[in-house]
């Protein structure tokens, strides 16, 4: 039966990388590690020292500081399949992957699917007749030199090409070899793997044209292949199903990916999200699984195109449940804080929140948070915050594991606060009516753009009064709307009402309560 050895090129999060590595040797194959030289050695450490005594797992003998383009990502790979090939004389084939690479299969089902394709699965087209180049330069990845990293040396980079470029600096390719294009991830037969590395022993020349040339991992083991293999055994695709944008750029997949990854004609898939957490779990016991009856029907690409064409964002595939679900959830509770200065209401949960057992976030339909997940671009502009606000809860809840959430709101989005009020889940609302002074009024108007500091006090003075009323009518908008479970804190109000009202939107001890109301700073501008 077909025994893999991967060989991974990775540059980060190194727990990732050795949960992947322990994955997929636990069904019997290997896996060697390239660990990009520039990134940080207590990372690496941290790699080594985990996996040091799993006898399928070994380490590039030498590494090297990669960059996207530059003939290192080739060098790295070499590097990687020495030392497989050396340590695992059992491996049958050698599969490249990333680390954000997962299996969509399980290994039963790739070591049958191998033993029953004895081919080289690589894409391997025509670089001049084929289509695969769609914008940029072509001929010219080839017939010059290129020493410097486009995207980190972009100056010296077009410098040097523009000089080849006028005084006719031309080289040629290499006579006996026809340059092939493709995808860098491929899977190989072991007795390819040798005979790239005596090749690549034996023909320096065509080494030194490879290190110049343009995104050679684009062009060099699929040249390679297809000069020493015959036709007939190759198989020109990758098993790794990935898709790009109309940008370029690589499509993510997400949690809610997993039934479309499943029936796509692939082992692998790239690239997974950080953030699928639950898609990794899912993969991960799939791989370990004996499951091997996968339906095929390989529709992915077609209904990204067709969600894609119609203004869908290119970072999904099936419906989000908020096209086909509504509702946060039945039995989870939202705690709603509602203030008009935000540093109150931040102030507030910063206290309440080591007396909460559940995620207490802050104005997330309001700013920005790096500490956010990512929901697959939902939450990354304000206007697809707004259209979908219940669907954001609701993935929130999922992906906190949680039944019971806190966060804040601006009392200006009254139609947020009817909206989330109206699901079937538990609402509460608790209302932090401050005092607005002048001074806070005319900060106020500069944050939102009315005043700057060049406008003159006349002008000024006039605002203040409209800017109060405004705000003074948000707080009436929100109390006349009679939410079933409301409580109130005011800034100069009695204390013990305030106790008995932070006490009971917040579900804590009366005396817990007290000792926050009583800590007057809370309220302070």
């Amino acid at each position: 039966m077909a025994k893999i050895a991967f060989i991974l090129l990775c540059h980060k999060d190194p727990e990732s990388i050795i949960l992947q590595a322990e994955r997929l040797t636990a069904a019997g194959d290997f896996m060697s590690i390239h660990f990009d030289a520039s990134a940080a050695p207590k990372a690496y450490a941290t790699i080594q020292d985990a996996l040091k005594n799993n006898p399928n797992v070994t380490f590039a003998k030498k590494r090297v500081k990669c960059g996207w383009g530059e003939w290192s990502l080739c060098e790295a790979t070499l590097y990687a399949i020495q030392a497989a090939h050396e340590a695992f004389p059992k491996a049958s084939h050698f599969y490249m992957l990333s680390g954000d690479c997962m299996a969509i299969k399980s290994a039963t089902y790739a070591h049958h699917y191998l033993d029953e394709n004895d081919f080289d699965f690589i894409e391997s087209f025509d670089f001049f007749d084929s289509n695969w180049i769609k914008t940029g330069m072509k001929k010219d990845r080839l017939i010059y030199r290129h020493f410097f990293n486009e995207r980190t040396q972009k100056k010296l980079f077009y410098t040097s090409y523009e000089i080849q470029k006028r005084f006719g600096l031309t080289r040629k390719i290499p006579e006996d070899i026809q340059v092939q294009i493709g995808s860098q991830w491929w899977c190989l037969r072991r007795v390819t793997i040798e005979a790239i590395l005596q090749f690549v022993a034996k023909r320096k020349d065509v080494m030194r044209f490879f290190k110049t040339t343009w995104i050679p991992d684009e062009t060099f083991f699929q040249t390679l292949v297809r000069h020493l293999v015959p036709r007939s055994e190759i198989k020109p695709r990758t098993l790794t199903f990935l898709m790009f944008s109309d940008y370029g750029m690589p499509v993510t997949f997400y949690n809610d990916h997993y039934d479309m990854l499943l029936t796509q004609d692939y082992l692998f898939a790239r690239k997974i999200s950080p953030e699928a957490t639950v898609l990794k779990e899912r993969l991960g016991a799939l791989y370990a699984s004996d499951w091997n009856e996968f339906a095929i029907s390989n529709e992915g690409r077609n209904l990204f195109m067709f969600l894609t064409e119609r203004g869908r964002i290119g970072r999904r595939f099936a419906l989000r449940f908020w096209e086909s679900e509504s509702s946060i959830g039945r039995d989870r509770e939202l705690l709603i804080i509602v203030c008009k200065k935000w540093h109150v209401a931040k102030r507030y949960m910063d206290q309440l929140r080591p007396h909460f057992d559940f995620p207490a976030l802050e104005y997330i339909f309001n700013e920005h948070s790096d500490a956010l997940p990512d929901l697959g671009g939902i939450l990354s502009n304000s206007e697809k915050k707004a259209r979908h606000r219940r669907a954001i809860m609701r993935m929130l809840f999922d992906y906190y594991k949680t039944e019971k959430m806190a966060i804040c709101v601006d009392p200006a989005d009254i139609d947020l606060l009817q909206d989330l009020s109206k699901d079937r889940s538990k609402t509460r609302i608790l209302h932090l009516d401050c005092a607005f002074d002048t001074g806070y009024l005319i900060g106020h108007a500069k944050r939102v753009g009315l005043v700057s500091d060049s406008t003159s006090a006349e002008t000024v003075a006039r605002l203040v009064p409209s800017i109060r009323f405004d705000l003074q009518h948000e707080m009436d908008v929100l109390r006349d709307q009679e939410f079933e479970s409301f409580y109130r804190v005011v800034e100069h109000g009695a204390r013990f009402k305030n106790i008995d009202q932070l006490s009971g939107f917040a579900d804590i001890d009366p005396q817990i309560a007290e000792g926050i109301v009583d800590q007057d700073w809370l309220f302070s501008d």
